[in-house]
């Protein structure tokens, strides 16, 4: 069978992850870069083994025929970017932050549904090999009934006047920060282990001064199922770890028959129900690399929708979820309120104030 063949787009922080994923998947092959600037893209093609360079997505597409594109740009650059996919019915993998806003994400993600092109959204964190773990362990009933998670972020990089600046300068600069841009991830994670939501209450703030947007803050969920979640997150503090990035904070999962807790060297630990804490031994995956190889495992999870028809967690459609829980979020530290989410419409928040 002939190797997928993916076109990426952009050459930003985050981009080496995932050209690092697709040199290792045997199944695939990145045949090109797009990138305004074309330096940079080339010290990325000859980093990872890629053939082309282009500054210019219409020739790249033409030039490479590609199988499925990456799109690892800023949202407001998705709905076109998007579109030129669509219109020749190339399948597309886009970044989060998922378009400019919820309005737009819909308006993208029904444009593909329309022409029947598929269409997935970068969301890694659920790939990360703690939580596909941990996810393991609940479904094989190791916690007995699940009735909590919760997760402590503490990256310990938004103190002082450079906050962000050496790495992702724009956070600085986000309207909405903390919740759009990193809380994000836990309300997909904690979906993925906990079910969907059925109400947020949220209470945000900034404690940088130099951060346009909200930089702490904390979520209150609550599960169909009848669990509870919490994140309890700020960027200035650190955790313990000896890489604070890996997890970026702790996690704590509990159920009836006991906790499942990670560390922020990414080891999980068991506690039954009124006995001793171990440690449960398990592939936290590579560590040159983010998130314990996560952006690879997203991409093999589409490779093998694409190549096999296996379902897809991540359609632009699934991430909709996420989206509609972020707007209830901001929604509820807006107005003080418990947000339930049967009855909210992202789209005309006004009307949820009670």
């Amino acid at each position: 069978m002939n190797k997928l063949r993916v076109l990426g787009i952009g050459a930003g922080y985050f981009s080496p992850f995932q050209y690092l994923g697709w040199q290792r998947i045997d199944e695939a092959e990145c045949v090109g870069i797009v990138n305004r600037d074309v330096i940079k893209a080339q010290a990325l093609a000859d980093r990872f083994g890629i053939a082309a360079v282009f500054g210019d997505l219409d020739q790249a597409l033409q030039a490479t025929e590609p199988d499925l594109v990456d799109i690892i740009t800023p949202p407001e650059t998705h709905l076109a970017m998007v579109g030129r996919c669509v219109a020749r019915g190339i399948p597309a993998i886009c970044q989060k932050p998922f378009g400019r806003d919820y309005a737009q994400a819909l308006a993208i993600t029904e444009q593909a549904e329309a022409a029947g092109v598929t269409l997935a959204v970068h969301e890694n964190f659920r790939w990360q090999p703690w939580y596909r773990e941990a996810k393991r362990l609940i479904e094989a009933g190791r916690l007995g009934s699940l009735h909590g998670v919760a997760f402590r972020l503490r990256p310990g990089d938004g103190q002082g006047a450079r906050a962000y600046l050496d790495r992702q300068p724009y956070f600085q600069q986000m309207p909405r920060f903390l919740v759009k841009e990193t809380a994000i991830h836990w309300i997909d994670t904690f979906r993925f282990l906990a079910g969907e939501v059925q109400s947020v209450y949220a209470s945000l703030r900034r404690l940088n001064p130099v951060i346009a947007g909200e930089d702490a803050g904390v979520i209150v969920f609550e599960f169909a199922g009848g669990a509870s979640g919490l994140f309890d997150g700020n960027r200035l503090n650190d955790h313990v770890a000896s890489n604070p990035r890996r997890t970026m904070g702790e996690a704590w999962i509990e159920g009836s028959a006991g906790v499942l807790r990670l560390d922020g060297d990414a080891r999980l630990w068991w506690k039954p129900q009124q006995a001793d804490e171990q440690e449960h031994r398990y592939d936290r995956g590579p560590d040159d690399t983010f998130g314990g190889g996560a952006c690879e495992w997203l991409q093999r999870h589409v490779v093998a929708h694409l190549r096999g028809g296996a379902p897809l967690e991540n359609s632009a459609r699934a991430y909709l979820a996420n989206l509609r829980v972020q707007e209830a979020v901001y929604h509820s530290a807006a107005t003080g309120c418990r947000i339930e989410m049967a009855a909210f419409d992202p789209l005309q928040p006004a009307a949820h104030a009670g």
